[in-house]
C-alpha cells in the first residue's frame, strides 16, 4: 500500500515537479491550438508526462519500494535531456514565429527550460554516492 507524503507537495521539489508539469500541459494546448509542428506537441505532452509521473512517484513514496532503480539519478538525466531538447526545440518555435500560439508555447517552453535545470539541481543536491552528502567548503 503507498503512503502519501504530504510534505513533498510542499517542498521545493514539489513545487518545481508540479510547476513543471502544469508549464508543460499549458505549452502543449498552445501548440495544439496553434497547430503547431508535431515535435513541438510531442515534445512538451512528454515533458507534461515525465514530470507528472516523477511527482506521483516521490508524492507515494514509490522510490522507496522500488529498489531495482536508483530513481534520483534517473529523474536528475531526466531533467537533463529535457532541458536540451526543450532549449533547442523551443527556441525555434520562437525564431520561426508560426503563429501567436506556437510563439507562446515556445516562450513556455523555455521557461520549462529553466524550471527544469532548477530541478536537475535540486535532485543533484539530494544524490548521494558512496554515503550521505556532507556540505564541506571545497579547498
Amino acid at each position: 500500500m503507498a503512503v502519501v507524503d504530504s510534505g513533498f507537495v510542499f517542498s521545493p521539489r514539489g513545487i518545481v515537479k508540479l510547476t513543471r508539469a502544469l508549464v508543460a500541459f499549458i505549452a502543449f494546448l498552445c501548440f495544439v491550438v496553434s497547430r503547431a509542428d508535431g515535435a513541438y506537441t510531442t515534445l512538451v505532452a512528454m515533458e507534461a508526462a515525465f514530470s507528472a509521473l516523477f511527482f506521483l512517484l516521490y508524492l507515494l513514496r514509490l522510490d522507496k519500494q522500488m529498489h531495482w532503480l536508483f530513481w534520483p539519478l534517473a529523474d536528475f538525466f531526466n531533467s537533463v535531456i529535457a532541458a536540451l531538447f526543450l532549449l533547442v526545440v523551443c527556441l525555434f518555435a520562437v525564431i520561426i514565429k508560426t503563429n501567436n500560439g506556437t510563439v507562446a508555447g515556445g516562450v513556455l517552453g523555455l521557461i520549462l527550460f529553466v524550471l527544469s535545470i532548477i530541478d536537475a539541481v535540486l535532485v543533484f543536491q539530494k544524490i548521494s554516492f558512496n554515503g550521505p552528502r556532507r556540505n564541506t567548503p571545497a579547498k
